[in-house]
């Protein structure tokens, strides 16, 4: 059988280096899929149907036919399909049928960015289809075109931010197009999630409410990357039933996935001395050159604009030195650039003519690029649903074409690459959102009575009880009056400008340059101190500056342009107290419950790193306590089970009741989280292996195979820890960061989106305790996913541990790039034994 294409790549990118160096760790050879076409539905209007037929798409897919169908004949409906499958024709056809067939029915597309709107917007004006008057209106539109818009558009495209800020609060202004609303496009759909997707779902219900005020009722069309439960998640977020087409039709070519570990840096430690690897980042210049000299069509995704900027000039370097001409086919693809600019580059990759693209993760959202040769993905973009809509751009038909997962520094990227059934066989995840988190409720619901009084009956789409309670608040603050008929808005100001739907609100920070004066960005108030403190390097757009002031009390981060070579990375100490809890599960000597946590963090410092992830300094910060209010998941372990009674009993020591004598070190902590801003791709390298350890490193414990912790030794309880009091603050510590790394795997969200406490004793359990918390006042869902996968999640963060070969700790484990006790006290076998017991005790109450 000839060796596919995909398979000659991965050769060729992995020639020259020694078996024992061998940097894959899995190889999948995924098979093709050939078209299923459709009839063109019999109520399409000709005018529609000949323009897309000139525009080459000769029929339907079974798939668009479907949910363009459903649309047509008034039912909600989510598209899930998988990247490159012309979800787009699916909303296209239905209402532009109808505009050309002279209905006055007005339609509304929402997408997540700009340039997806503006995208698609071209897309639908080359059609040239008469009767159809489409345009945009965002943040780029010039106020002498609004009007005009608002009087004479009937297909508007926009985004949630101009919706929330610039129509619904002016609805009065839309009452026509309101009237003759039939339709609401809601485009990749699948990335609102967290604290944004829960701002966007009650936004949605403001909309149908003003829709129904004046006397409208669209049809809701979803368009989304393939997810799990994509109609129960599309009518979560929009509030009304949803019927699902999830059945891709479209053609796919077949693709060899393969996942790499980065190889091990002899000459380079870490923090605290641990072990350093090649960055991702660099791993992927190379990758991406080799695959270039190919004549493959590469693109690369990275987590950072910096990242990718620093690939492709990685890339290109060595190209160069094999050949000039070849370093100008790579370039960097980042935000910012003119809608031409994009254009220009599609259709240079496409032609041939440029063969490698760096691209941060923003370009997986819509753009015209697929049927490539190569793609590489640096790191796990933080969902199934991201890592298959960006592998999704490589496979032509008729030839295989590769794929390539290049591990990250972290302890879910080293556990993917050891489990590849967890990357390349499990369901893709439903995005996690919650509407009834009264910080985002409160705002939402203070906007929408700003906008028409709100009745009783209308409470139920808001969240009911919920809804009331922040009613009674908002009422208390005198903000809006209950009367008989509901509630009213009572201010003269409208509360739009001050509620941030991507944030959790309040006045934001500026980012400023000092020299001259231009405002380069905003900063939530709750990450500023994490993510502009003095001397943090701040990204903008591809370029760098270094913060030379933060003012709180102004709302100001002042900084100047600098490109150092070397990123910061902040440092925090946290604490937490329980303040109630909903949910529990006692499992003999092990509790996880699930409940409401104040959490109180300091910025106290930075690291400054190289990318290569050598530590070159720590520098102390003096910044102010902030306070948060949220949901967090936590477990609890017996003094008994731990074996610190049992050591205490044979010391004669003190009752496993009070305190440890290390108190001073039992409450390690890692960083509150924040969008740092810093370059995602720098971390300090790690010292990864495969499954074959056995069980915890350097203790001389054996590990049963059930994963229920070491076998009893001499005087041990049976399936406890076996620890000594000393070494129980490190443990907890470990497994901690570990279970913040490999949360992820189960809830939707990215690492720097929670946080941890661990202790040796937490006043409010009155035991050892373990916290993983959102990062978002009142939560965005995480600790409900982690509460509710308890044992798969922490089975997972026991395996990623003991499947790394480094001796005490590295990046790939257990230590956190977050840190603010600087990684230590950091007891990897302790972090195995403790899991172990956690999970002996919940597997035999059948938690």
């Amino acid at each position: 059988m000839d060796e596919s294409r995909g398979r000659r790549l991965l050769r060729r990118v992995t020639a020259g280096i020694p078996s024992r160096e061998q940097p894959v760790t899995h190889v999948a050879d995924l098979p093709g899929r050939a078209a299923r076409y459709a009839e063109w539905p019999s109520w399409a209007d000709p005018a529609v149907v000949a323009a897309l037929r000139d525009c080459g798409v000769s029929a339907p897919w079974a798939h668009q036919a479907e949910a363009a169908s459903h649309a047509y004949e008034g039912r909600h409906v989510v598209i899930s399909t998988g990247t490159a499958s012309g979800k787009s024709l699916a909303y296209q056809l239905p209402v532009l049928s109808r505009l050309a067939a002279g209905e006055k029915a007005n339609a509304l597309y929402l997408s997540p960015t700009k340039a997806l709107g503006a995208d698609q917007l071209r897309a639908v004006s080359s059609l040239d289809v008469p009767g159809v008057r489409a345009a945009a209106f965002d943040g780029d539109t010039p106020m002498v075109e609004r009007d005009w818009v608002r009087a004479h558009a009937n297909w508007v495209f926009t985004n949630p931010d101009m919706l929330h800020r610039g129509i619904l609060s002016a609805h009065g202004r839309w009452a026509t197009f309101f009237r003759r609303l039939g339709c609401v496009v809601v485009d990749e759909c699948h990335g609102y999630r967290g604290v944004f997707g829960s701002h966007v779902a009650l936004l949605l219900r403001r909309l149908r409410r003003v829709a129904e005020h004046y006397g409208a009722s669209p049809v809701f069309v979803l368009a989304s990357a393939t997810t799990a439960s994509p109609a129960s998640f599309a009518s979560r977020l929009t509030g009304v039933p949803c019927v699902a087409v999830t059945e891709d039709a479209s053609p796919r070519g077949a693709r060899t996935v393969a996942l790499w570990e980065p190889p091990l840096l002899e000459e380079l430690t870490g923090e605290n001395g641990a072990p350093v690897r090649r960055s991702a980042g660099a791993e992927t210049s190379r990758i991406l050159a080799d695959l270039v000299l190919e004549g493959a069509r590469s693109l690369a995704f990275i987590r950072s604009r910096r990242g990718a900027e620093l690939a492709a000039l990685g890339a290109r370097r060595i190209l160069s030195e094999v050949d000039p001409v070849l370093s100008e086919t790579v370039a960097a693809y980042r935000s910012g650039y003119l809608p031409e600019e994009r254009r220009a580059l599609e259709a240079a990759l496409l032609s041939g003519r440029l063969l490698g693209v760096a691209t941060t993760n923003a370009l997986e959202l819509g753009v015209d690029i697929a049927g490539l040769d190569a793609v590489v993905l640096a790191g796990y973009p933080g969902t199934l649903a991201s890592f298959w809509q960006q592998a999704g751009r490589a496979g032509r038909s008729g030839d295989s074409a590769l794929v390539v997962f290049v591990a990250r520094d972290d302890p879910l990227d080293t556990y993917l690459v050891h489990h590849p059934e967890a990357l390349l066989s499990r369901p893709v995840e439903t995005a996690v959102l919650d509407p009834a988190n009264p910080y985002v409720l409160a705002p939402q619901l203070a906007c929408a009575v700003a906008e028409l009084p709100l009745t009783l009956p209308e409470l139920e789409v808001f969240g009911g009880s919920a809804a009331q309670e922040v009613l009674a608040e908002l009422a208390e603050q005198k903000l809006v009056r209950r009367r008989s008929s509901g509630w009213y808005w009572t201010s003269r100001d409208r509360p739009h400008a001050e509620v941030g739907i991507r944030g959790t609100g309040g006045e934001q920070i500026a980012v400023v340059e000092s020299d001259s004066g231009r405002m380069l960005g905003t900063v939530d108030p709750g990450s500023a101190c994490f993510a502009v403190h003095p001397g943090a390097v701040y990204l903008h757009q591809g370029s760098s500056y270094v913060v030379d002031e933060l003012d709180l009390d102004q709302g100001l981060a002042l900084v100047h342009a600098e490109n150092p070579d070397w990123t910061t990375t902040p440092r925090e100490i946290v604490d937490i107290s329980v303040l109630s809890t909903q949910e529990k599960q006692d499992c003999g000597g092990v509790s996880v419950c699930l409940g409401e946590v104040a959490v109180t963090s300091q910025v106290v410092g930075y690291l400054r790193r190289r990318p290569s992830g050598e530590v070159l300094d720590h520098t102390p910060l003096d910044m102010p306590e902030q306070s948060l209010r949220t949901r967090a998941v936590w477990y609890t372990v017996s003094a008994e089970l731990l074996g610190i009674e049992e050591t205490r009993r044979r010391a004669g020591g003190r009752s496993a009741a009070e305190p440890a004598e290390t108190d001073p070190a039992t409450a390690v902590r890692s960083a509150v989280v924040g969008d740092s801003g810093a370059d995602g791709e720098v971390g300090t390298g790690g010292h990864r292996v495969g499954t074959e350890s056995a069980g915890p490193v350097g203790t001389g414990e054996e590990t049963q195979a059930n994963g229920r912790g070491p076998v009893r030794e001499g005087g041990r309880t049976p399936g406890g820890a076996g620890l000594v009091p000393a070494r129980v603050p490190g443990a907890l510590h470990a497994a901690e960061h570990a279970a913040i790394g490999l949360l992820p795997l189960f809830a939707t969200c990215d690492r720097w989106d929670i946080g941890g406490v661990s202790t040796a004793w937490h006043e409010d359990t009155g035991e050892a305790t373990v916290f993983v918390h959102d990062g978002h006042p009142g939560g965005a869902g995480f600790a409900e996913r982690g509460y509710a996968a308890i044992v798969p999640w922490l089975a997972a963060t026991r395996e990623a541990i003991v499947s790394c070969e480094c001796p005490t700790g590295c990046p790939s484990c257990v230590q956190s790039p977050k840190c603010g006790n600087g990684n230590e006290p950091l007891d990897k076998a302790g972090a195995v034994a403790v899991l172990g017991t956690v999970l002996g005790a919940l597997r035999q109450h059948g938690a």
